[in-house]
């Protein structure tokens, strides 16, 4: 039962970084291309610039999360593998 909620929770970390990364570059997008005073090409390059510096901060560490809970799981079955040989 335990896996099962480990990899769904690794399915929707990976809609959430797509749904996040759509968001980033529809604003950006909307914003580069409104013809009004709060905007502009350069503020909306911007955007997307940060906005994927963001996205890859916020996912990079949810992902790292992830791979240390991973690797724990690893050393612990590698562990017990070694005492039963005794």
């Amino acid at each position: 039962m335990r896996d099962f909620f480990i990899r769904s929770f690794e399915l929707i970390i990976g809609a959430f970084i797509i749904v996040m990364s759509l968001g980033v570059l529809l604003s950006g997008l909307g914003v580069m291309f409104s013809g009004g005073t709060g905007g502009g090409f350069f503020v909306g390059l911007l955007t997307l610039i940060f906005g994927a510096l963001f996205v890859l901060f916020i996912g990079g560490s949810m992902y790292l999360g992830l791979g240390i809970y991973q690797n724990t799981k690893r050393t612990a079955d590698a562990v017990e593998m070694l005492l039963t040989r005794r």
